[in-house]
């Protein structure tokens, strides 16, 4: 199949700005685009099969699209339960229903489509457990910060006087503010009980978000006052490009192929002894905020992979 005869599909909500500048990186480069956006999830079928090949058709209305055309994917998909259309309908009603069979089904394609699928949702859900990921990045040879996961009161007490500056957040994928643990906070320690919680020793220095596209890093150094620098609370936020030292762009490579991941955004904090941890590679990078304070040009990055590796 040439370039000519395959699309390049790119599947999400379209008000998604990450979504948005590949779109457009792809229509610089002349390349065939099809944009299927979520929010006709409706007013969409899908049929594929299996045997000697992979083939199907997505429908929307009265367009569609082959998948055995498909020769690359960017995938961005939100849960469509979270469309409000199909919150407000509830979880016994046809529209969620039929969201969540549509939904399932592009899903269990891109896990096994011969695309070259960025990413494919087997290697997203490595990011499910900060735990895992933790130890994942260990062994690539990053510095991780001194992490207790528990729901023992007793536990994070002790690990609170151990270390005496420490944060908490989620353990899980869904996105949660990193808090410091202040004494008064300390109180109400009795309530993990009911829910896992991840501590770790808090660093101190700035934060930096590094975006592996293949071979490619564009690292961002982020100065600010908060704990959680996304939730800032009206604090200011500086956002620059930076030269990220070559053995710390070795190591962002590394783990982004080391958990299969095309498209990778890589949370690190340095100190003030140029100690390098790293917290988190996030496999569904959110690079827009990011690229047009640092200049960087992320969208055609990841436009230009999508070319060349789908060019089957």
């Amino acid at each position: 199949m040439s370039l000519a005869e395959s699309y390049i599909l790119l599947w999400g909500h379209a008000s998604d700005a990450a979504l948005l500048a590949v779109n457009a990186s792809l229509e610089k480069l002349g390349a065939r685009i099809a944009f299927y956006d979520q929010r006709r999830v409706l007013n969409t079928e899908v049929d594929f099969f299996v045997d000697n090949a992979v083939r199907g058709v997505l429908r929307v209305d009265d367009e569609e699209i082959h998948l055995e055309e498909v020769s690359a994917a960017y995938i961005r998909p939100f849960d469509s339960r979270w469309l409000s259309f199909i919150e407000s309908a509830g979880p016994t009603s046809p529209e969620w229903m039929h969201a969540v069979k549509i939904e399932d089904a592009l899903l269990s394609w891109a896990e096994i489509a011969p695309a070259f699928i960025v990413n494919r949702p087997q290697y997203i859900a490595t990011n499910a457990s900060k735990p895992y990921q933790a130890a994942r990045i260990r062994e690539v040879g990053f510095e991780i910060p001194k992490t207790l996961v528990t729901t023992d009161p007793e536990a994070a007490k002790e690990f609170f006087e151990t270390h005496r500056e420490i944060i908490y957040k989620s353990v899980s994928s869904q996105r949660s503010v990193v808090a410091r643990l202040t004494k008064e906070r300390a109180q109400d320690l009795d309530n993990i009980s009911s829910c896992p919680t991840q501590f770790q020793e808090w660093i101190k220095g700035n934060d930096y978000r590094v975006h592996v596209v293949a071979d490619e890093c564009f690292a961002c150094e982020i100065v600010s006052a908060a704990d959680d620098y996304r939730f800032t609370n009206d604090q200011q936020v500086q956002l620059r490009a930076h030269n990220l030292p070559e053995r710390i762009a070795i190591l962002c490579r590394k783990l982004a192929r080391d958990l299969n991941l095309p498209v990778a955004g890589i949370d690190l904090r340095r100190t003030d002894d140029d100690r390098w941890f790293c917290f988190e590679a996030n496999p569904v990078a959110g690079f827009a905020y990011y690229q047009g304070p640092c200049n960087h040009h992320i969208d055609d990055a990841i436009a230009r992979m999508l070319v060349e590796r789908g060019n089957v």
